[in-house]
């Protein structure tokens, strides 16, 4: 895995990796994804789950019975649950969303994938996701696996993000464009 620049990444890729090899060992990274799936679109649904795991004002104790709860409630069991515990113990939940990234990044990696994040004005269909992936194969030259987010403040289109690599199609870019052109102009 490469070097990262920042710390936080650089735990979360440790957390990622080992919770990713004890999946492997178990055979339940599909299950461990979907948890983590799950725990992903909690933390993007809940300002209050998001301010548990930022704030230093919360102890280890509550962040981790909190989260046990939370965890229990959701259907989150077994080395996902664990996993969770673990992290809110050593008091690294700050580090989670980055976890997670990695956590996929690593998975679609083991099945010969690739993976992208998708920002989206909109929900994408199901449709629109498989002929998204279907786009991406062809410039990726593999299988893509996606990460959906919406973000309202891009208007229209699509900001696609694949290593390295950033495909802007939004509407707020491209007004933004045009409004620096007719900056230079006037």
């Amino acid at each position: 895995m490469a070097q990262s620049s920042s710390p936080i990444s650089g735990v979360a890729e440790r957390y990622a990796g080992s919770l990713f090899e004890l999946a492997r060992q178990s055979n339940s990274v599909a299950k461990v994804e979907a948890d983590l799936n799950s725990f992903a679109k909690m933390l993007d649904d809940s300002a209050d789950l998001t301010r548990l795991i930022n704030s230093p004002v919360f102890s280890s104790e509550d962040q981790a019975k909190a989260i046990a709860s939370i965890a229990d409630k959701a259907g989150i069991t077994g080395l996902t649950g664990n996993f969770l515990r673990v992290v809110a113990r050593n008091r690294r939940l700050f580090a989670v969303p980055g976890m997670i990234k990695a956590f996929r990044k690593i998975a679609a990696e083991q099945r010969g994938e690739t993976s992208a994040e998708v920002t989206s004005a909109h929900e994408l269909t199901a449709a629109q996701q498989t002929e998204l992936k279907a786009a991406l194969k062809g410039v990726a030259g593999k299988d893509v696996a996606i990460t959906v987010t919406v973000d309202p403040s891009l208007l229209g289109g699509l900001v696609v993000k694949m290593g390295s690599r950033q495909i802007d199609t939004s509407l707020k870019t491209k007004l933004n464009s045009l409004k620096l052109a007719l900056k230079e102009v006037g």
